[in-house]
């Protein structure tokens, strides 16, 4: 039981830095470029997890596999654009919308996911699902009925790029052996490298920023990324699935209760509702996925074992 607990504190502690992620981000944004945010994000992360690499690599042909370079690379690139969509859109929209709508993710990804010859959802899966879009509807239009603002735009297609980037993990990584720390730093670097000359002409900024500002993108990087990626996947080994997902699943709630706690962001009392709404979606959605995925492994295991015999006395 201690070590359950402490599994479950380190996920709680994991939803809680990616639910303060849209805060930090914001705030960096508001003294910096947001393409040299996510520049500084991505070259930190590079430093803290490459020399990592070395140490723990013995020989330099163990660094890296071709395959790690590779799926590295593909998922580098599709990572770096969910996090252009995530900070252009929590620069133009409150902190706890951000990490509310993009909790959407949450019940994208199983519509995309087909890895492991996983069937279709349930038809239940597309009422919690209706839910959610409710929800946006009440998040985006709470002062009045009108079109999503940019920001809120912006992290809607963040959620279904997000939700592709996650179907694309599993797609690339099932059934191989590859090591998250390796994978985790071939992503830093290409994503260190695709921001650096779009963020060039920004770089000058950062003479004037302020140790708040560094201390934000020391955040975001160190706790956001590199900490909360390798933790997870040290948690994720030693707990059920289905615990895991419930307790990552809490980011939009800390978001929110970080956006309006310590970002004195406000909600209307339609937006409230559709907070509600999306959480409770999400949920809803998360347990029909995560039961009809156990009920078709449970099916595939009983197809496979050999049929007994009955020994006659």
């Amino acid at each position: 039981m201690p070590h359950a607990r402490r599994t479950d504190v380190v996920l709680l502690m994991i939803a809680l830095v990616w639910g303060s992620s849209y805060l930090a981000a914001k705030t960096a944004t508001d003294a910096a470029p947001v393409l040299v945010v996510l520049f500084m994000r991505y070259l930190i992360s590079a430093l803290a997890t490459l020399p990592l690499v070395l140490a723990t690599a013995r020989r330099r042909r163990d660094r890296w596999t071709r395959e790690e370079i590779r799926i590295g690379t593909v998922l580098g690139v599709t990572q770096a654009a969910v996090l252009v969509l995530e900070v252009y859109g929590v620069a133009h929209t409150s902190a706890a919308n951000a990490g509310l709508l993009i909790s959407l993710t949450l019940v994208i990804t199983p519509l995309l996911d087909r890895s492991g010859g996983r069937s279709r959802v349930p038809a239940r899966f597309f009422l919690a699902a209706g839910v959610c879009v409710a929800a946006v509807g009440l998040l985006t239009s709470s002062h009045g009925l009108h079109a999503p603002a940019t920001g809120d735009a912006l992290m809607l297609t963040a959620a279904v790029v997000r939700a592709g980037h996650v179907a694309l993990v599993g797609r690339l990584t099932a059934g191989r052996s590859l090591r998250p720390l390796q994978l985790t730093s071939m992503q830093t670097v290409v994503g260190t490298a695709l921001c650096l000359a779009p963020a060039a002409g920004g770089l000058p900024t950062l003479a004037h920023a302020t140790v708040g500002t560094w201390g934000q993108l020391a955040y975001l990087a160190l706790f956001c990324s590199v900490f909360a990626f390798l933790a997870q996947t040290w948690a994720i080994q030693r707990t059920s699935a289905s615990r895991a997902s419930l307790l990552l699943g809490t980011e939009p709630v800390w978001a929110a209760a970080l956006g309006i706690g310590l970002g004195g962001e406000h909600f209307t009392a339609l937006a409230a509702l559709g907070a509600l709404l999306m959480v409770a979606g999400t949920y809803w959605g998360q347990a029909i996925e995560r039961t009809h995925r156990t009920t078709i492994r449970e099916t595939k295991e009983n197809d496979t074992c050999p049929a007994t015999t009955p020994i006659s006395a």
